[in-house]
């Protein structure tokens, strides 16, 4: 009997091509439809593995669900949505995906909120359908610049190097705090000094985030940070949603203790707080840092490489808990 494979959402044709040799798939084909409880617990108790992506929410009742269940395959770097104890309790592997993937789509996203929350590109767009064209050298929309200021990177990963190594073109000067310093060669090398994370953000004309979403980052940028930074400086979130209070955001941008903000994640997607988004200084786009056909596709055929490790009895490439394996 061929296994069964629930795929939550569409993926590149390539990967289900792959998938379709070897088991039998049943996908929901709607890319706005997020699989519901009630369905995800059907799906589970009518498959031998999940195939899941970033917004699904797999918790210990969908794994209990079937006592069968091999595996949940997801296309995301952390599974922070996934009851990973609950997998782990019955040996059953959870799969991810790389981080260095995700590294350059990232970057260029956050470097796009920049660009478009201080340059006011989003809202000028909005100007411009609304039928006003002020006057070329009208003061209607001006905003800030990005050349020669300084940016501030919380967390020098994958993508905060790169976001480091596009500052650059602009001149930048660039500052950054990880719990975990930068060697000198490569500090060197991304042009790049090393504060505490207060300094950072006093400092920074850009604070912009990219760090994992743990327990211990969870509300990371609080009232407290925002407070530090610069009533002129803008926040950019490209990283996990809750990693910033978004409550807290929304009252210092408010308040205007903050100039701006550009947000690709949310605190409890898919609702961000209403008030970001009738708010002219913030830009917002909807998690949509590795929409690159490309990468989608890269990124698809990895979970799939992951699923056929699993179906020919070998230990996926990478497993989150690896120590099933034990």
């Amino acid at each position: 009997m061929r296994p069964r494979i629930y795929l939550t959402q569409p993926i590149a044709r390539s990967a289900i091509e792959r998938l379709e040799k070897v088991a039998d798939l049943t996908v929901n084909n709607d890319p706005l439809h997020i699989v519901t409880q009630d369905e995800m617990l059907k799906a589970a108790r009518g498959h031998d593995i999940i195939f899941c992506l970033l917004h699904d929410k797999i918790d210990a009742d969908v794994i209990n669900a079937n006592p069968n269940l091999k595996a949940i395959a997801s296309m995301t770097i952390t599974p922070a949505d996934i009851d990973t104890a609950a997998a782990t309790a019955r040996k059953l592997p959870v799969t991810v995906i790389p981080a260095l993937l995700l590294n350059d789509a990232t970057a260029d996203l956050a470097w796009a909120l920049l660009l478009a929350t201080v340059r006011r590109v989003a809202e000028g767009d909005r100007v411009m359908r609304g039928g006003v064209f002020p006057g070329s050298q009208s003061s209607y929309l001006e905003g800030g610049t990005v050349s020669r200021k300084t940016l501030g990177l919380i967390g020098v990963g994958g993508v905060g190097a790169a976001m480091a190594q596009r500052a650059r073109g602009f001149s930048m000067r660039v500052i950054y705090h990880d719990p975990r310093r930068l060697t000198p060669d490569k500090e060197h090398e991304l042009n790049a000094t090393w504060m505490p994370f207060d300094e950072v953000s006093r400092t920074a004309d850009f604070v912009s985030v990219h760090v994992q979403l743990t327990p211990d980052t969870r509300h990371l940028i609080g009232a407290k940070q925002l407070a530090w930074m610069k009533p002129t400086a803008y926040l950019i979130n490209s990283a996990r949603g809750p990693v910033v209070d978004e409550l807290a955001l929304v009252k210092a941008l408010t308040d205007k203790r903050i100039a701006g903000a550009g947000l690709d994640v949310y605190e409890n997607e898919p609702r961000p707080h209403p008030e970001l988004l009738k708010m002219n200084n913030v830009v917002c786009t909807p998690h949509m840092g590795s929409a690159v056909l490309e990468l989608r596709e890269s990124m698809a055929n990895v979970v799939v490489d992951n699923i056929l490790a699993l179906l020919e009895g070998r230990r996926p490439p990478n497993c989150w808990n690896s120590e099933i394996y034990n």
